[in-house]
């Protein structure tokens, strides 16, 4: 695996489009919800990306300072978001490891802080072993149930 971070001005188109099209892949056909996945947030994420040997984009993260707004949420703590891995790289640990990955780019660009996350509810337990705290009720978010969650 090779993981690669930058920010939106960093990522070169074809980037870009790798990343788009893995979001669109898994949010928006695999999980057969239809949102509007381009947020005008992406211009204010650090983007988390790991390639396999093929040099295909099979993990994806974006990450965001305290006071990011983004799918009409207002966000006043750093927060981790579209944790994605491809089908294909499932079951493999890449989930965890993207996941440490963001955590420690949140801590080495903004400091170590509390981050905040909307997770898919069924991903609770998975979080949890991240350090994650539950800190809302369910909530529908694209007719998906998530829940808010908090790592301090």
């Amino acid at each position: 695996m090779t993981w690669i971070e930058k920010t939106f001005e960093e990522l070169t188109t074809t980037e870009l489009y790798k990343l788009l099209h893995l979001r669109a892949e898994v949010f928006v056909v695999e999980q057969q919800c239809p949102y509007q996945d381009v947020d005008f947030a992406d211009q204010h994420a650090v983007h988390i990306m790991g390639y396999d040997d093929q040099q295909e984009l099979v993990a994806y993260s974006r990450v965001f300072a305290p006071g990011i707004y983004s799918r009409g949420m207002q966000y006043n703590k750093a927060s981790i978001g579209r944790v994605i891995t491809s089908k294909a790289a499932r079951g493999q640990g890449l989930g965890k490891e993207l996941m440490q990955r963001a955590i420690a780019a949140v801590e080495a660009r903004f400091g170590k802080q509390p981050i905040k996350i909307s997770a898919q509810q069924y991903l609770t337990k998975f979080y949890q072993e991240l350090g994650f705290r539950q800190t809302s009720d369910m909530y529908l978010e694209d007719n998906i149930p998530h829940i808010e969650m908090i790592r301090d």
